[in-house]
């Protein structure tokens, strides 16, 4: 609440500082430097500013205090639902534009209606004397005014909520452990709010000072009066184009190095960060470029660094697993090189590939359950000892999702638990056939198979290469699945031909 009695008192502040000066300071300044009356009249003239302002001052607080309706209500409350936290958030990042409308309208009913009707009625009587027609010169002022005074506000008001902002964030975080935000929605464009500002802050004075010379010339010559209009109006059709076209050059100055970087920074999220923003500019935007990509170099080393510390965790950890066992020792690192080469030959993208290279090292880390008398006995297992090697995919599967967070291992989970299944439907956990099993299982059976049949063990010595692709070739369509055999035992074959000395 204290953020909120904070903002309240910035807002009403500033508000009543730019009313006082846009209307009663300008507007007043301007009318008794420019219009050649009586003093009693000035007085009258001031009498009616005060009127109309006490009816603006009225009408904008009753407009101010709607429009802080919601607000006052959130802040009232100490506990929230997360969406009306994100909902709120956006609410107050829109509150600076309803200030333009804020001020705008109780300006042209609240101000200029009871002025230009106090007006008229004091010319009629014959308390003020001068034409008509200087009441709409005055209304057109009092919107110019107006206009300047929202642009003010609007600004100031940007400033001012962002106490409320850092409050939001601060009880998302506490009460649900997140901060709202805007997630990179575009509420209010720089195209659009700095061109507006820009041209508005050069059209102001030019069309104040017409109007305010107009109605000077009036008491000097009326008939030069008249001609002065036409050079006028082409002064400041000259002076609006002036103004657009400076406004939008400045905001393009702007746009772009602004654009590049949004480009850049959605590169840096899809994962790309290869490249770096080129830096073509001399002022404050080539520091903030230079930053960015200082920002990408350390992202890059230190995603390079998490890459080598989690292959190196992977090795290690299967390395763990291999030396229980003397006669297995290796066979994790192997298993993996045989299951990237067969998935680089199918076709396979590189971030699949080191996928598929990970989940072989890890296949049979379910084995770290396995009782030593069962794992590491020499002789032929039993039934029963059997059955306790074959859970061994499904430990690896549960060890795996004990890993924080939830999702970290989700890629490698398919390929632990279904290395062991049989492309007829005869493996193991799950009986699982075809192309139901999924890829990674299809590819680690096969290079698990070979290694196993090649390797030696205490009560057999592994057999040939050659001998285990025949083995291989015959279990196609049934133990294995035919088109990744086919592939390992064709590439196997191929580089044993590459190798034989050439006679």
């Amino acid at each position: 609440m204290e953020a909120y009695r904070s903002f309240i008192f910035r807002l009403i502040r500033n508000y009543l500082i730019g009313s006082l000066a846009a209307v009663f300071v300008v507007g007043t300044v301007v009318m008794v430097s420019t219009l050649q009356i009586p003093n009693i009249q000035f007085v009258r003239l001031i009498f009616i500013v005060l009127i109309s302002l006490l009816f603006m001052l009225v009408a904008e607080l009753i407009t101010l205090w709607v429009q802080l309706g919601p607000i006052r209500q959130f802040f009232t409350s100490e506990h929230h639902e997360r969406d009306e936290l994100n909902h709120m958030y956006e609410k107050i990042h829109r509150f600076p534009g309803q200030t333009i409308y804020r001020i705008m309208g109780p300006h042209m009913l609240g101000f200029s209606l009871p002025a230009a009707g106090l007006t008229l009625w004091m010319i009629s009587t014959g308390w003020l004397e001068f034409p008509y027609f200087y009441t709409v010169v005055a209304a057109a002022c009092a919107f110019l005014i107006a206009i300047m005074h929202a642009l003010i506000e609007y600004y100031l008001t940007v400033r001012a909520i962002r106490p409320l902002l850092l409050e939001i964030r601060h009880r998302g975080k506490v009460q649900y452990g997140m901060e709202p935000s805007l997630g990179g929605r575009i509420l209010v464009s720089i195209q659009r709010k700095f061109q507006l500002s820009t041209a508005l802050i050069g059209l102001f004075p030019l069309f104040l000072f017409f109007l305010a010379t107009y109605i000077r010339l009036q008491y000097m010559d009326s008939e030069f009066a008249k001609e002065y209009i036409l050079w006028g109006i082409l002064i400041v059709v000259l002076g609006a184009g002036f103004a657009l076209v400076g406004s939008w050059l400045l905001i393009r100055d702007v746009r772009d190095p602004v654009a590049e970087l949004t480009h850049e920074m959605n590169r840096i999220q899809g994962g790309d960060l290869g490249r770096r923003a080129p830096d073509l500019y001399a002022d404050e935007f080539s520091a903030l470029i230079s930053g960015f990509n200082m920002m990408i170099n350390r992202l890059e080393m230190r995603q390079e660094r998490n890459r080598q510390l989690l292959q190196s965790y992977f090795s290690t950890l299967a390395a763990a697993l291999d030396a229980r066992d003397k006669y297995t020792a290796g066979h994790s690192m192997r298993v993996a090189e045989y299951s990237l080469m067969i998935g680089k030959l199918s076709g396979m993208s590189e971030e699949q590939a080191d996928l598929l290279y990970k989940s072989a090292l890890l296949h049979d880390i379910g084995k770290i359950g396995i009782p030593d008398e069962v794992l590491l006995k020499d002789g032929k297992l039993s039934d029963e000892e059997f059955a306790i090697i074959r859970t061994h995919p499904v430990q690896g599967e549960s060890i795996l999702l004990q890993i924080e967070p939830i999702d970290a291992m989700a890629d490698f989970l398919p390929g632990v638990r279904s290395h062991h299944e049989r492309y007829d439907g005869k493996g193991y956990p799950d009986g699982m056939a075809g192309d139901e099993i999924p890829l990674f299982g299809r590819i680690i059976a096969v290079a698990d198979a070979f290694d196993a049949m090649t390797s030696d063990r205490p009560y057999r010595n592994g057999m040939s290469h050659e001998k285990a692709l025949t083995i291989l070739e015959e279990g196609k369509g049934t133990q294995w699945d035919p088109y990744f055999a086919g592939l390992f035992i064709d590439e196997w074959r191929r580089q044993q031909h590459l190798q034989k000395p050439s006679k």
